[in-house]
């Protein structure tokens, strides 16, 4: 396959803009979703960090939909040919906290798009802005790594695990059964089929199991640090995927101090003890 990477780089710079409201029934469902004790959301409540991305979401027409699940490549993303897309990291700033109730609107924005061959093969980077504002500004802003590369050859051998570099202070067992994966699926309207669909992870992108969401990852990490610090100010967070996660076995989600107070260590091990998400929150 031949990647014409300048026609592809001809999309930086295309926007698009989308409108939403910040109902209730998706944040009630996350909070359920992730065992909160109190998860009835309220009109006004914050809406916790990264829980935006419950919003804005991708509402393609179902005759739009591709044979991955995700939408027919082309439109506001450039048409890469790669057949297999992940969510390989982020960096967030969150300005202002949206509440429950608010109308609010996503603009975004293609940053760049890049190619580099190596020894995992082709591959594509996008990055995309997306700026989430109300009448009175910027509320969220924040900068998103996708990756298409080939579909993953069966039988692969994994990327030697790389253990955590910090003692956690913090850690919890998650065990991502197909139920949790599925839920979170349906509440991003996340149709692609390495989340809920084992024959086609296993036999056409070359998984072991079911693939653990990126940004469920992201969010448990943030998640266990609420939970520790729960009044504490999140004002940064990014993250970035290392290896996959699947529903063959519970992981945990861990947490330590960084260099200083304003600074949160966190990640994800599998059950090799190695690290497949690393993140930093900064506080204010």
């Amino acid at each position: 396959m031949s990647i014409d990477i300048e026609h592809l780089r001809s999309w930086i710079g295309r926007q698009e803009s989308v409108q939403d409201q910040l109902t209730l029934t998706p944040m009630t469902a996350l909070a359920a979703t992730l065992d909160h004790r109190e998860c009835v959301a309220r009109p006004g409540d914050r809406l916790p960090e990264p829980w935006h991305w419950l919003y804005f979401l991708p509402v393609a027409r179902q005759s739009n939909i591709g044979a991955d699940g995700h939408p027919q490549r082309g439109g506001f993303l450039p048409p890469i040919e790669l057949p297999s897309r992940m969510w390989a990291g982020g960096r967030l700033e969150f300005i202002r906290s949206p509440r429950a109730g608010d109308r609010v609107e996503r603009t975004s924005t293609i940053l760049d798009v890049s190619y580099k061959s190596g020894r995992s093969g082709e591959l594509v980077f996008v990055t995309l802005q997306h700026e989430v504002m109300d009448d009175d500004g910027v509320l969220i802003r924040e900068e998103q790594d996708l990756v298409y590369r080939n579909n993953v050859s069966p039988g692969a051998a994994a990327p030697a695990p790389r253990l955590a570099e910090h003692t956690p202070l913090w850690k919890r067992e998650i065990t991502p059964d197909p139920v949790l994966l599925f839920r979170y699926s349906a509440l991003t309207l996340n149709g692609h089929r390495i989340h809920y669909d084992r024959q086609y992870a296993q036999n056409v992108e070359g998984y072991p199991g079911l693939v653990v969401q990126g940004p469920l990852i992201a969010t448990l990490l943030v998640d266990l640090l609420r939970q520790q610090m729960p009044d504490a100010t999140i004002t940064h967070f990014s993250f970035r995927a290392v290896r996959a996660l699947y529903d063959t076995a519970p992981f945990q989600v861990c947490g330590a101090p960084g260099k200083d107070d304003r600074e949160v260590l966190l990640w994800a091990e599998g059950p090799d003890g190695g690290v497949c998400m690393e993140a930093t929150a900064t506080l204010a």
